[in-house]
């Protein structure tokens, strides 16, 4: 079966999620690709979002993390206080799984504008809960399209912090968990170098070359010593994530595909 870029990007991202694993799940793409890693690879996965639902499990993905889809499929739902204070800061949140407007060589994040602060060329969404998700679970999880615009060489502000200026920031920060462990973009994965902390190129997605990637980052992006080519979408896979998107777009009115 052929596919898309964006198919490539979420099938590698949905790879990525351990059965079994209590994931707090950002809205947009993580939550596509945490909801297929649940109808394929790991049906198990507790998905956990901001507004309270535990052990969602969507039919269709949801609009907003207020979206009655996530409460009505749960296996519970808590307060929001509950889902920050007891789970996420008492360490019991196994991946945070996060969406990036922009995102630096060490995975810190900005979600919040881009320009000066006070006077910014474009205001973004926003913080939401992502900044504690990225300082207290035990691992994060990035996911997002890869463009210079995206991939910057120094963020205009840091919403959520990621490796800090690299190396043992993060520690020196005080921050808990090993902070961001893997960038899957439509291009390829990205992990952090021992030591360094430097997210560098460690797969790439079959018919992308490493020109490509080099032109659609900001800085001087590095290939580990052995870069790996990332296995094709299955047509299992396939299947579930064509599916997925087909319900979602019946649901709330879309074009098939555009969820």
């Amino acid at each position: 079966m052929s596919y898309s870029t964006s198919e490539m990007m979420t099938v590698a991202a949905a790879r990525r999620l351990r059965n079994g694993a209590v994931c707090f799940v950002g809205i947009g793409l993580p939550s596509k690709a945490a909801n297929l890693a649940r109808l394929t690879s790991s049906p198990d996965v507790v998905l956990i979002y901001e507004s309270g639902p535990i052990g969602a499990k969507p039919s269709v993905l949801p609009l907003s993390i207020g979206d009655g889809e996530l409460a009505e499929t749960a296996d519970t739902v808590v307060p929001t206080g509950e889902i920050f204070r007891y789970w996420l800061q008492g360490g019991r949140i196994d991946v945070g799984f996060l969406g990036a407007a922009q995102v630096d060589r060490f995975g810190n994040i900005n979600t919040t504008v881009v320009g000066d602060y006070h006077a910014p060329k474009t205001r973004l969404p926003g913080a939401g809960g992502a900044p504690e998700i990225a300082g207290s679970a035990k691992q994060v999880l990035i996911i997002l399209k890869q463009s210079t615009r995206a991939f910057v060489d120094k963020l205009d502000f840091i919403t959520s912090v990621g490796h800090g200026e690299g190396g043992d920031s993060r520690k020196r920060l005080g921050l808990p968990g090993d902070g961001p462990v893997g960038i899957i973009t439509d291009l390829c994965i990205m992990e952090p170098e021992a030591g360094t902390n430097e997210f560098v190129v460690t797969s790439i997605h079959p018919g992308v070359t490493r020109e490509q990637i080099v032109a659609a980052t900001g800085w001087a992006i590095r290939f580990a010593d052995d870069v790996q080519t990332t296995s094709a979408p299955t047509e299992v896979e396939l299947t579930a994530l064509r599916d997925l998107e087909a319900r979602t777009a019946v649901a709330h009115g879309q074009v098939a595909g555009e969820a």
